[in-house]
């Protein structure tokens, strides 16, 4: 449910000024030792941490729900029929060899991309949104060749290709489920041993899966924020999670989503009741302020880019104003911004 007075938001109301040096082009050394700036939900009050505080800043019978979507090699280079460079991004297999993709620099209709020595690309088809509908000419299945052809799908503001190390940074350590084109990055900042000792302080844990697709960050293009459409993405919330989740609510204790997609894919799969239902679907739910959460009671999240849906939903949680003012302090304490930047904890 959004208020009507949410309705007349403007997209400008939603930037913020922050110098390129602060967008981190490389993950830290290890994973828990980003910085973690704590922004109160109701005061706004504002502390700053490192990740591994965690383990003082959550409580006994805490709830963590965290996405196990995970990153596949989408990104494939190829070359036009004169021999330029293209690229094709996939998102989504509709079936065998034939998928949905952004392309960059397509060729004319009847030409192909060379990705391969054998193997090519047709663009079928281009829609008005920008994506393209791709067929694979290869033998067998295009998927089984992505972990030798495709790249990691590094976000465009990291201004360098990927190396192998990516292929374990850009991923979080709970990943079990391909179909990702995009980390859920919160996720990055957890190790196996930091998991371990939560768990052993008495803080929960269980997983759903939403696979990030373009929903989630192709950038916003209207300036009224009410008139933006989110493409949709797979999901699926266990039976064992809307257990605890519903358990959790039930008893009083605290329901903390690690990243923005986990919030959505809870709150899609929320009933009017506040009880979660265990199921799969494709969710376009679209969180900007004026938004009633029915599950979410914290959420560590990054820091997110200017005028983007992840910012709006952020803002949506915690008051547009607390959250500007905590970017604008992160900006001035020289905090490490988006994907393998820093990370803050709101409750």
């Amino acid at each position: 449910m959004i208020t009507e007075a949410a309705e007349h938001l403007l997209l400008s109301d939603f930037d913020y000024d922050l110098p390129e040096a602060l967008i981190a082009q490389e993950p830290l050394p290890a994973r828990d030792q980003s910085r973690l700036l704590v922004l109160g939900r109701s005061s706004g009050r504002i502390e700053h941490h490192r990740f591994h505080d965690i383990l003082e800043l959550l409580q006994d019978g805490d709830l963590l729900i965290v996405n196990n979507t995970k990153v596949f090699s989408c990104r494939l280079p190829a070359r036009k029929p004169g021999g330029g460079k293209a690229e094709v991004f996939l998102l989504a297999e509709q079936d065998p060899n034939v998928w949905q993709a952004l392309v960059k620099a397509p060729p004319a209709r009847g030409k192909r991309l060379v990705i391969d020595e054998g193997v090519e690309a047709e663009v079928l088809s281009q829609g008005d949104d920008g994506l393209s509908t791709v067929r694979f000419h290869c033998t067998g299945n295009i998927r089984d060749l992505l972990p030798s052809l495709g790249k990691t799908p590094l976000p465009p503001y990291i201004k360098r290709e990927p190396r192998t190390g990516d292929q374990e940074r850009y991923q979080t350590v709970f990943a079990s489920q391909p179909g990702a084109v995009a980390a859920p990055t919160a996720g990055l900042h957890f190790t196996e041993g930091l998991i371990e000792t939560l768990k052993q302080q008495g803080v929960q844990m269980a997983s759903v899966t939403l696979h990030v697709g373009p929903g989630t960050f192709l950038p916003v293009r209207c300036e009224r924020v009410a008139e933006h459409r989110m493409f949709s993405e797979s999901y699926e919330v266990p039976q064992e999670t809307a257990v605890a989740i519903n358990s959790a609510r039930s008893e009083g204790r605290r329901v903390i989503a690690v990243g923005t997609t986990s919030v959505r894919t809870i709150e899609t799969a929320a009933g009017p009741d506040g009880r979660i239902a265990a199921g799969r679907g494709s969710s376009s739910l679209y969180i900007y302020p004026g938004f009633t959460f029915k599950i979410t009671d914290g959420l560590i999240t990054n820091f997110h880019l200017p005028k983007s849906t992840l910012l709006l939903l952020v803002s949506a949680f915690a008051g547009r104003e607390s959250v500007l003012a905590a970017y604008q302090e992160a900006v001035a304490k020289k905090y490490r911004f988006f994907s393998y930047g820093d990370a803050m904890l709101i409750s």
